[in-house]
C-alpha cells in the first residue's frame, strides 16, 4: 500500500481500513514513511477526522509497533495504574500523583511525554534532575516499579515507537489538537504498559489544547470509549486550565514546587485539589478505596505522613538521581542567571489570564521547543505566578517572577506576561475546577 494513496484517501474523507492504517503505522515505525508523509497524514486526520473504528485501529497499530509489557513475571502485589493529562501550562500533577498512588498500594509505570506546543511535558521536568535516567531499559523500568511502586519515564524505543515519531512531528506541524491523534497517542502507550486502570485529566480553557469545554468532553468520551473497547478501565475528569496550575511554569521550577508540596509545605490549593481528585478516582477504579471520599483521605494521608515524598525520593535514586534532592533541590536543580519580578502597570486584581500566552512566553525563554531538534533550557520559566482574584500592584505583589538566560530575554518575557494578564478593580467569579466526570 503506497503511503501517498493512504494519505489521499484520508485527505478526501474516505474511511481507512484497519490494514491500511496498520501499513501506514509500520511505515512510520520502520522509516519507509517519510517525515513529510507522516506530517501530511497528521494534517489530513486533523481536518477530516476518524471514525471510531479507525481510532481503535490506529491505537492498536501504534501499540503493536513496539513491546507490550508483561507484568506477570514480576508478581506485583497490587494493580498497575496510571494517569495521563492532555496538557496545560504548569501542569505538574504527575510528580505528586505517581508517588502518592504508590504509597496507597498501586504500581505506576508512568510513560510520560515531552512538551507539546505551549505546554510543558512531564518528561522534560524529570530531565531537569541531574543523573535521572528518563529512558531506562524495560528491565530497569519493571524493577523500579516493583521495588519503589512508581517510575516516571519517557517512551523508550521499545514502547509505541510509532507514537514517538508521530508525537514529535505533531508538535511542530500544528496538528496537536486532533482528538483522533491525541486518543491514539495516549492510549497506545497506556495499552503497551498493560494497565489495570487509567484516569484521564482532560483540560479545557485558554491554556489547554481544547479551549472549549465541549471539545474537551468529546476528547474524554473518545479516550474512555476507545480504552473500554481495548479492555482498559478508564475514567476522565474535565479540569479547568484558564490559569497556570500551581504557581510555576518551567521545568526545574515546577520540580521545586512539587518537592515542596511533597514535603508538606504550603502548596497551591488548585494544584492539590486536582491531584487529590484524580488520585481518588484512580484508587476507586483499582479497588484500593471503597469510594471517592475514602480515596481523597488516602491521598491526604500519603502527603501528610511523608509516604508519598519517600516514594518520590526512592524513585529518583533508583533512576540515577541525587539521594538528597527532596531536602536540597537548589543543590541539584539548574537555576537561571537572571531573575526579574514583573509588575503590573496599575494596582488591582487579576481579572483574566491568557494562559496560553504565558506558556508561549516560557517557550520563548527556551523552556520549550519550536522544532523537534530544539534543546530545552530546564532552568528558565515563570514562578510566583498570580492568578485570577490575586491582588497585584507596582512595587507590591508582582504578576510573576521571570527566570531567564539574559536581561534581554527577561525583558521580552516581561512584556509578554503583561500583555497576557488583565488587571481590573473587581475579582472574577471563580469557575469550577473539576467540571465533569466521564
Amino acid at each position: 500500500m503506497l503511503p501517498q494513496e493512504i494519505i489521499r484517501k484520508k485527505r478526501d474523507g474516505t474511511p481507512l481500513t484497519a490494514p491500511e492504517i496498520q501499513a501506514f503505522v509500520r511505515g512510520i515505525t520502520d522509516g519507509t514513511v517519510s517525515e513529510g508523509q507522516a506530517a501530511a497524514f497528521a494534517m489530513a486526520v486533523f481536518f477530516k477526522g476518524m471514525w471510531l473504528d479507525e481510532r481503535v485501529a490506529l491505537t492498536r497499530a501504534m501499540t503493536a509497533s513496539g513491546t507490550v509489557i508483561d507484568w506477570a513475571p514480576m508478581d506485583l502485589p497490587g494493580p498497575v495504574l496510571d494517569k495521563h493529562s492532555t496538557g496545560g501550562v504548569g501542569d505538574k500533577v504527575s510528580l505528586i500523583l505517581a508517588p502518592a498512588v504508590a504509597a496507597c498500594g498501586g504500581f505506576v509505570p508512568m510513560v510520560s511525554g515531552r512538551g507539546l506546543g505551549h505546554t510543558g511535558g512531564t518528561l522534560d521536568k524529570f530531565e531537569s534532575i541531574p543523573g535521572y535516567r528518563a529512558k531506562p531499559d524495560l528491565g530497569t523500568l519493571q524493577r523500579v516499579v516493583k521495588e519503589v511502586g512508581c517510575a516516571v519515564i519517557g517512551a523508550t524505543d521499545d514502547i509505541a515507537p510509532a507514537d514517538k515519531r508521530l508525537y514529535a512531528i505533531r508538535d511542530v506541524t500544528a496538528t496537536v489538537e486532533s482528538i483522533d491523534l491525541i486518543t491514539a497517542s495516549i492510549l497506545s502507550k497506556k495499552l503497551a504498559a498493560s494497565l489495570d486502570g487509567l484516569v484521564m485529566d482532560v483540560k479545557f480553557g485558554n491554556g489547554a489544547f481544547m479551549a472549549k469545554q465541549k471539545d474537551a468532553e468529546a476528547l474524554a468520551e473518545s479516550i474512555v470509549t476507545v480504552a473500554a473497547g481495548a479492555g482498559l478501565p478508564a475514567v476522565a475528569l474535565l479540569t479547568d486550565m484558564n490559569q497556570v496550575l500551581g504557581s510555576s511554569a518551567g521545568n526545574a521550577l515546577e520540580v521545586r514546587e512539587c518537592l515542596a508540596a511533597l514535603r508538606g509545605e504550603a502548596a497551591d490549593a488548585r494544584l492539590m485539589e486536582v491531584t487529590r481528585a484524580l488520585t481518588a478516582e484512580l484508587l476507586v477504579l483499582a479497588q484500593l478505596a471503597p469510594d471517592v471520599e475514602a480515596g481523597r483521605r488516602r491521598f491526604d494521608d500519603s502527603i501528610g505522613s511523608g509516604a508519598a515524598a519517600e516514594r518520590f525520593a526512592r524513585m529518583v535514586v533508583a533512576l540515577g538521581g541525587p539521594a538528597d534532592l527532596l531536602e536540597n533541590p537548589d543543590g541539584h536543580l539548574p537555576m537561571a542567571a537572571v531573575r526579574r519580578a514583573v509588575y503590573p502597570e496599575r494596582a488591582g486584581v487579576v481579572a483574566a489570564v491568557d494562559t496560553r500566552a504565558l506558556g508561549i512566553a516560557v517557550v520563548a525563554l527556551g523552556g520549550g521547543r519550536t522544532k523537534v531538534t530544539d534543546a530545552v533550557d530546564h532552568a528558565v520559566g515563570l514562578d510566583d505566578v498570580a492568578g485570577p482574584g490575586d491582588a497585584v500592584a507596582p512595587g507590591g505583589r508582582p504578576l510573576c517572577v521571570v527566570h531567564a538566560r539574559s536581561e534581554d530575554e527577561a525583558e521580552r518575557a516581561a512584556g509578554m506576561v503583561r500583555a497576557a494578564v488583565t488587571v481590573a478593580d473587581v475579582a472574577p467569579e471563580p469557575g469550577a475546577l473539576v467540571a465533569a466526570r466521564i
